[in-house]
């Protein structure tokens, strides 16, 4: 994300960062609830932040000080859930932003956990697997103090995967003992959950059939652009394409490709990035979030659609699988115009609702067959999108809107039963 962002209102611009811009959000919900002042303060506040200096060595020998973070936001209905993410644009705002984003997603699906983040700033494509390692097993000594099943769960973000989260178990255990639910996205073999990796993309997928029925449109042949195919963009193609949806565009970090009568995604999931994608024209990783079509679903970096932009945005549903892909003034744009814009809390939440299921199956030492994670994800996610539906009926508002109104009564629900103000 970028680190700040100017709110056009009357005659001024005014400066607001990340985690403003979501606090935002949670203001209004608090308001259409009737909620304290005090409260919406309370939710609008981190618990805990860490900074942390990490001292590498490079491959070569040479020492790197790394700047990494760890924010806690909220453990009001459970121990705080939420990703590690290795890239260049990671700071301090970014994170409390998504730790907060974590908490109202955990809170929409409905499931024991608070909202945390981490991460670390670099740039996790220039890094080989033993630095890779070098760089996690740190991060996970230096903060381990906050970490634990039943205090605060990591799991994979951008620029990390199931191999970082088996070292961060593997460390974890060094200091702490046995504790396979300390974090989740595992590799299968080392405690994990067939059916997490693919959950994310599989939840989003759902969601866009979801959105598609009730704005009245055939699922069968709708027309989709993918932005990113890494874990989320993959699986959301491929289930996407299961469902009858046609995906005529994906891009990447490395370029991209467009046909507008669909593309072979079968084929194209069989390779690690889009560099060499045949069966369309090439484009450019931020030409796809401009292709005419039915769904465009952001999945990779967060504000790619911003006011500079998106006037040339031709879609009718923008579905958000990545966190925060859309800037505030973008988002209140593309409404005028009549899109259909899901928000990630919902969009993307089929992610954390994998991580409980895992973090479920480890407590009670016991693996589900992939059949019933599946069904159980599935029927999850078609909860958590009715009731967000039926709170925009209500209280007349869009879907973000709705989002945060669940999941803020639900926070403050449970803050206030806990007799925190006593």
């Amino acid at each position: 994300m970028r680190s700040d962002r100017y709110r056009v209102g009357m005659e001024e611009a005014i400066l607001r960062s990340s985690f403003e811009e979501v606090n935002e959000q949670v203001a209004r919900a608090g308001e259409l609830l009737g909620l304290d002042s005090g409260i919406i303060a309370v939710l609008s506040a981190c618990e805990r932040e860490a900074v942390i200096s990490i001292p590498v060595f490079d491959d070569d020998g040479a020492i790197e000080v790394l700047s990494g973070y760890r924010v806690q936001h909220s453990s009001a209905r459970g121990p705080r859930k939420g990703g590690v993410r290795f890239h260049q644009s990671v700071n301090l705002d970014e994170t409390r932003a998504l730790a907060s984003l974590m908490t109202w997603k955990t809170a929409l699906v409905d499931v024991p956990f608070g909202g945390s983040k981490g991460g670390v700033a670099v740039d996790a494509t220039s890094l080989s697997a033993r630095r890779k390692e070098q760089i996690i097993r740190r991060w996970t000594r230096l903060l381990v103090d906050m970490l634990g099943q039943n205090r605060d769960i990591p799991a994979p973000d951008l620029g990390t995967d199931a191999q970082a989260m088996a070292w961060i178990l593997d460390e974890y255990q060094r200091l702490e003992g046995f504790q396979p639910a300390c974090v989740t996205g595992k590799p299968v073999e080392l405690f994990g959950a067939p059916g997490r990796e693919e959950a994310t993309g599989r939840g989003v997928a759902g969601i866009t059939r979801a959105a598609l029925e009730r704005g009245g449109q055939s699922v069968d042949g709708a027309r989709v652009a993918i932005q990113g195919f890494g874990n989320v963009g993959r699986n959301t193609a491929l289930t996407c394409h299961e469902l009858g949806m046609k995906i005529v565009a994906l891009a990447d970090a490395t370029g991209g490709v467009f046909n507008p009568h669909g593309l072979d995604v079968l084929e194209i999931a069989t390779q690690s990035d889009l560099l060499h994608a045949n069966g369309g024209e090439r484009i450019g990783s931020r030409e796809v979030l401009e292709m005419d079509c039915d769904v465009l679903i952001p999945a990779a970096l967060g504000e790619v659609i911003t006011d500079e932009n998106v006037d040339r945005v031709r879609c009718t549903y923008l579905v958000e699988a990545a966190n925060h892909p859309t800037t505030a003034i973008a988002d209140r744009t593309l409404r005028q115009r009549g899109v259909t814009v899901v928000p990630d809390i919902l969009a993307n939440s089929g992610g954390v609702l994998g991580s409980y299921f895992e973090w479920a199956q480890n407590i009670q030492e016991f693996r589900w067959p992939i059949e019933r994670f599946r069904r159980e994800l599935d029927a999850r996610m078609a909860i958590a999108f009715d009731i967000t539906v039926e709170t925009a009926g209500r209280y007349n508002v869009d879907l973000r809107t709705a989002a945060f109104i669940v999941a803020v009564k639900r926070v403050a629900d449970a803050f206030t039963l806990r007799g925190a103000l006593g």
